[in-house]
């Protein structure tokens, strides 16, 4: 089996599948310590990696620059690696089922290329059972060799924040699993070269597949109840924000905010657990509650807006609306899952076209996932309503007072706006 002296002593060499928001920064990290491949099947994000290009705005082009890893697309090459990274995404289908085709696909091209003597470790999110159950059967499959004689296996989730400066890989504690004591202990001594904040070793490869899901689904459960919370208190007429910041004066009150809630991570991980819980006969209330709430919130949004556009006496049928914010969260590039076009959605049902803009994400991938255009700055005058759906940091820095008519609405989704005076505002 694979000895650390020879990752170490670069005897052999570290692999990372798959080079998103996950796999970018952990393998530029490991490239510090160790020889690494980075492999994607997506030869146009290789060769932007290869120019010096970071599309993730993870790592920043400098460190994807100045990097040792060897970005390919060629699987040939993860034959020169006997540690592997599994970093792929795991979204859900349209009917909320989990979708395991990229980890299984990722599974059976590395099956094919894998040496004996070789560690995998998982750091997709998945349900409990995925790694042992799906994973293994897959490379053994492929590969001809067996797990726990010729290979061993692991897991270990990612804990990535896409956009925030603060929580990074190497400052955020790792929890680290394997098929066995020996096993742990490898992965173990990998991450501690790279985590700073140290690995938490779990008690098993399920336990730690399992705290991945929880960590997600406990989010979308509390971001639920703030969402409620906002429709309730907006039917009193009260101010969510103003009761949250009092309620906040207690040391032990929750610091969560409404809002729209999407993504890979928040919007998704809940429905891998509920998925799981019903194969063994349990049909969850809670979290699918939460899910129905927090998926609902988009149309609640375009709703209210509407609604203020006739009390503000403008048609909305020849209303000029802006959409200011595509992604899934704040200052990340990331559109996936994005729950602001399900505002889009509404107002189109009504036949209102907004213009969208935003200047974060990526305006190649919001033709290809959701067959839209950004508009330009120079669009952004004579509006009749604005509905600020993303809290970028640049949304906080813009006149809107010169981008809206008289009268306009100003819709300000999670509150990082001032009222304007003589326009209608609203938010959660």
């Amino acid at each position: 089996m694979l000895k650390i002296s020879d990752l170490s002593s670069k005897r052999t060499k570290l692999s990372i599948i798959g080079l998103g928001y996950v796999g970018l920064p952990i393998a530029i990290s490991f490239a510090r310590k160790f020889d690494v491949i980075g492999f994607d099947v997506n030869a146009e994000k290789i060769a932007l990696y290869k120019k010096g290009i970071d599309p993730t705005r993870e790592v920043g082009d400098d460190a994807v620059s100045d990097t040792s890893v060897m970005f390919t697309h060629e699987p040939e090459d993860l034959r020169h690696a006997q540690f592997h990274v599994i970093a792929v995404p795991t979204p859900i289908l349209n009917n909320k089922i989990p979708d395991l085709s990229f980890i299984e696909s990722a599974c059976r091209v590395l099956g094919q290329n894998l040496q004996s003597g070789s560690i995998i470790v998982f750091e997709s999110t998945v349900y409990p059972g995925v790694t042992e159950e799906v994973c293994v059967p897959a490379l053994e499959n492929e590969s001809g060799l067996r797990c726990g004689i010729d290979f061993k296996v692991g897991y270990s989730p990612e804990r990535i924040n896409p956009g925030d400066p603060d929580h990074r890989l190497e400052n955020i504690v790792k929890i680290v699993s394997g098929m066995d004591e020996d096993t742990l202990n490898a992965i173990a001594v990998v991450y501690e070269s790279i985590i700073e904040a140290g690995v938490y070793r779990a008690s098993s490869i399920k336990v730690a597949e399992a705290a991945k899901v929880i960590e997600n689904s406990q989010r979308d459960i509390n971001i639920a109840f703030v969402n409620e919370l906002s429709l309730i208190f907006e039917k009193m007429g009260i101010d969510t924000l103003d009761v949250l910041k009092a309620a906040g004066t207690k040391w032990n009150f929750l610091n969560f905010r409404p809002g729209l809630v999407g993504g890979h991570c928040i919007g998704v991980d809940p429905y891998y657990l509920t998925y799981r819980a019903e194969q063994y006969g349990y049909y969850p209330q809670v979290i699918l509650s939460g899910r129905r709430i927090n998926d609902s919130m988009g149309k609640h949004v375009a709703e209210c807006v509407l609604k203020l556009l006739v009390k503000m006496d403008i048609p909305f049928h020849k209303a000029k609306v802006t959409l200011f914010g595509l992604t899934f969260k704040e200052n990340c590039p990331d559109i996936r899952n994005s729950k602001a076009i399900s505002i889009l959605n509404e107002l189109n049902e009504y036949g209102i076209i907004p213009l969208i803009f935003d200047p974060v994400a990526d305006k190649h991938d919001a033709r290809e996932e959701y067959g839209v255009n950004f508009c330009e700055n120079d669009e952004l005058k004579e509006l009749d309503a604005a509905i600020v759906a993303v809290a970028h940091d640049q949304f906080k820095t813009y006149d809107f007072e010169k981008m809206l008519n008289p009268c306009a609405v100003l819709a300000d989704v999670k509150g990082i706006l001032s009222p304007l005076e003589g326009r209608a505002y609203w938010r959660l």
